[in-house]
C-alpha cells in the first residue's frame, strides 16, 4: 500500500480525511457508550472495567479487495463478528440463509423498513440489502465488534444513527485500470456489468471524504495489517471503556 504523491510509503499509510473531525472529538455523532456504566458486559480487561464493541466499516468499490480484508480479519480475530443483512437478491450457490445473508423478499423487506427494523439500508443493483438493528445493539453492548461490507450510503446512515460507536475505512484501489482489470480476471460478470460497476466504482469514490481513514490497497498484507491497526487502537480508545470511571475513582482513593 502506497500514498500517493509520498517519497516512499510510511510506516502505517493511513489517511484522516478531515482532521477536525478526529475521532476522540468527533462533532457529528455521539457514541451510545456511557464511561459510567455499570460494568455487567463481557470481560474485555484485566482491570474489571469492560469494553464497548465497535462498529468498523469496511467499504470500497467492487473489486478493491474489500471481501478479501473482511475475510482475513474474521479469519484473525475472535472478538468481531460479520453483520448479517437481509437482502432481496436471490440466494446464490454455496450459500446459507442466516449465515451469509437473511433472503427475504420485497414485501417483507419493505415492511421491516416501515417498522424501523434496520439501522441502514440500501437498494444497490436493483436488490436491496438492509442490517438488522436488534441483533447489532445487543453484540455492541457485549463487547462484541459487528464488521460491516457496506458502501458509502449505509456507512452514512450509521454514523447519523450511532455516531460514535462507528468506525468507517474505505479502501481505495491503485487505480482505476487496475480495478478494471481485477473486475474482468474474476471471471464472473459480464462486459455490462462491469461497466456498470466502473460506473458505480467513481461515485463511491468520490465519497471518500466522508470515511475516517482512507487505504490504498495495493499491497492486501499491508492493507490488511493497517486495517488491524485501526482497529487495534480504535478498541483502547477512552470512550469505549465502560467502567473506567469507577477504576479511576478507586485508584484516587
Amino acid at each position: 500500500m502506497t500514498v500517493a504523491g509520498a517519497a516512499g510509503p510510511p510506516p502505517v499509510a493511513i489517511f484522516l480525511p478531515l482532521a477536525a473531525r478526529a475521532l476522540d472529538a468527533r462533532p457529528s455523532g455521539t457514541s451510545l457508550a456511557r464511561m459510567d456504566a455499570p460494568q455487567n458486559l463481557a470481560a474485555n480487561d484485566p482491570h474489571d472495567f469492560k469494553r464497548r464493541g465497535v462498529l468498523f466499516v469496511l467499504s470500497s468499490p467492487s473489486g478493491a479487495g474489500k471481501s478479501t480484508i473482511a475475510r482475513k480479519l474474521l479469519a484473525a480475530d475472535d472478538e468481531i463478528d460479520m453483520s448479517v443483512s437481509y437482502t432481496t437478491r436471490p440466494m446464490r450457490p454455496g450459500e446459507v440463509d442466516g449465515k451469509d445473508y437473511h433472503f427475504v423478499d420485497l414485501e417483507t423487506f419493505r415492511t421491516m423498513v416501515s417498522d424501523g427494523a434496520f439501522l441502514e439500508w440500501a437498494h444497490v443493483f436493483d436488490h436491496r440489502y438492509g442490517t438488522p438493528k436488534a441483533a447489532v445493539w445487543n453484540e455492541l453492548e457485549r463487547g462484541r465488534d459487528i464488521l460491516f461490507d457496506i458502501d458509502w450510503q449505509g456507512a452514512q446512515q450509521l454514523h447519523q444513527l450511532a455516531g460514535g460507536d462507528v468506525v468507517r475505512v474505505f479502501i481505495l484501489p491503485p487505480s482505476m485500470p487496475i480495478l478494471r482489470d481485477r473486475l474482468e480476471r474474476r471471471a464472473t460478470d459480464s462486459m455490462q456489468v462491469i461497466d456498470a460497476r466502473m460506473a458505480r466504482a467513481a461515485n463511491e469514490v468520490s465519497h471518500w471524504d466522508g470515511y475516517d481513514y482512507v487505504l490504498v490497497n495495493d499491497d492486501v498484507d499491508h492493507c490488511f495489517a493497517c486495517v488491524q491497526t485501526i482497529l487495534a487502537a480504535e478498541r483502547l480508545k477512552r470512550s469505549r471503556q465502560m467502567g473506567i470511571i469507577g477504576f479511576i475513582r478507586k485508584l484516587l482513593r
